[in-house]
């Protein structure tokens, strides 16, 4: 293949996985970028706030030959940040300095390619993708997921208001002619859950193909094998379940506590440690002290991804039942771990997981919900040859389908298509 100069816009881009956007999408901005410089010459659009991160990364010999921009808005507009309804709004006006760059870049360099890589968001276009003149390239994107509606109750009010907002703003970001313009250029709409790709406009839903925003590395396994081997067993037979992630309301911490509660009923010769920081530290805490558990309880700060892959190798089971996640990298990560994950079957969370190798348990009330959730945990507590089966067939999962070395051979076929050089791969 010879190789042609790429495109990449990429707000998130960052190999330390930051709290500034979301941790799961700055590892997937670095390691897409990582992909594609495999086989072509890669220029990087991306947002100010990863360029500590890139820079360490690329003084330790990571990526010398991929060329970034940084860019940002400056501090009045970056006060906007500090409002989360106001951040999409934000992103919105980035994406149109990125347009006003990539066209100065385009003089210079003539791109055979542009992708869209990051914000993995479906109805927010990318003023590149409408304007740009070169061939085109849209996701991985989610963003078609919502919250179930009887697990609405889980929120504060705030929350279900917060909710709301999203909901009218998607509407009115999917009927942006700068998003229709942008789709309709695209050669290939990657998507990353059925939901997103329902929310694809119907003349351009044949182009679209199932692309995770998940994946791992080769050495991502060498360094969870290498934490195996030096793992202990269970103090005690301790049943120890885990979960991780950026303490959001999305993501159900509360209700894996309620959960987790029922299952220290019948069993209490288990633990439950989170992992991350946020918003809902108070909400998480009040519900251990609801259900009687804050003593098995253990809230742990935020942790670089390569000491949470460690952290993995001695949980017996990963708990994480978030409400809307467009992926879930934690899933991803404890499959390759070798443990079986228990999700509600919504969104990213719910595609990664197959009966073969994890639990996803039907949304319903919270009540309900946290029932169905404690009961899946009872039954890999009580059967540790369940937990191996579903472990192993996990960890094969990664390797035939997470590893990001398959990622980039096939989004390199989505490539050829939109080149008109190839077959469109199988959606």
């Amino acid at each position: 293949m010879n190789r042609k100069k790429i495109l990449v816009s990429a707000y998130a881009c960052n190999p330390t996985s930051s709290l500034q956007l979301h941790p799961g999408e700055d590892i997937t901005g670095w390691r897409l970028v990582g992909q594609i410089r495999r086989f072509h010459d890669v220029s990087v659009i991306t947002h100010s706030y990863n360029r500590d991160g890139v820079e360490k990364a690329r003084a330790e010999g990571a990526y010398p030959d991929v060329h970034f921009h940084f860019l940002d808005l400056g501090r009045p507009a970056g006060l906007l940040y500090k409002i989360e309804f106001a951040q999409r709004i934000y992103y919105y006006l980035w994406q149109i300095a990125a347009l006003r760059l990539a066209r100065r870049l385009h003089r210079g360099e003539r791109f055979d390619l542009a992708h869209h890589v990051t914000f993995g968001n479906d109805w927010l276009g990318s003023w590149i993708g409408a304007f740009l003149p070169v061939p085109y390239i849209h996701g991985p994107v989610g963003g078609g997921q919502r919250t179930p509606k009887p697990l609405l109750a889980e929120y504060t009010g705030y929350g279900r208001f917060a909710e709301m907002v999203r909901q009218s703003a998607q509407w009115v970001g999917r009927h942006d002619c700068v998003r229709k313009r942008c789709l309709g250029r695209a050669k290939a709409i990657l998507v990353c859950n059925e939901e997103t790709r329902l929310r694809i406009p119907a003349a351009d839903r044949a182009k679209t193909f199932f692309f995770p925003v998940n994946g791992m590395s080769r050495d991502d396994l060498d360094l969870i094998d290498r934490s195996a081997a030096s793992a202990g067993p269970a103090v005690g037979g301790t049943f120890r379940v885990l979960t991780a992630g950026r303490l959001h309301r999305l993501k159900g911490f509360a209700l894996a506590v309620k959960a987790f509660g029922r299952l220290a009923e019948r069993r209490p010769d288990s633990e439950f440690r989170i992992v991350g920081k946020g918003e809902e530290e108070a909400a998480i805490l009040a519900a251990a002290r609801e259900a009687g558990v804050e003593d098995k309880v253990k809230l742990i700060p935020w942790l670089p991804r390569t000491e949470l892959l460690k952290t993995m190798a001695s949980a017996d089971v990963l708990l994480f039942p978030s409400f809307r996640d467009g992926g879930g990298a934690v899933v991803v990560e404890a499959m390759a771990a070798g443990k079986p994950v228990v999700v509600v079957d919504s969104g990213g969370p719910g595609s990664h997981i197959d009966p073969a190798w994890g639990i996803k348990v039907a949304p319903d009330t919270p009540e309900v919900t946290a029932g169905r959730l404690a009961d899946a945990l009872d039954r890999l507590a009580s059967d540790p040859g369940l937990r191996d089966r579903l472990g192993r067939a996990a960890r094969r999962r990664v390797e035939e389908f997470y590893l990001y070395d398959r990622e980039g051979e096939r989004m390199m076929e989505i490539y050829k298509f939109a080149w008109g050089e190839g077959k469109a791969p199988k959606a």
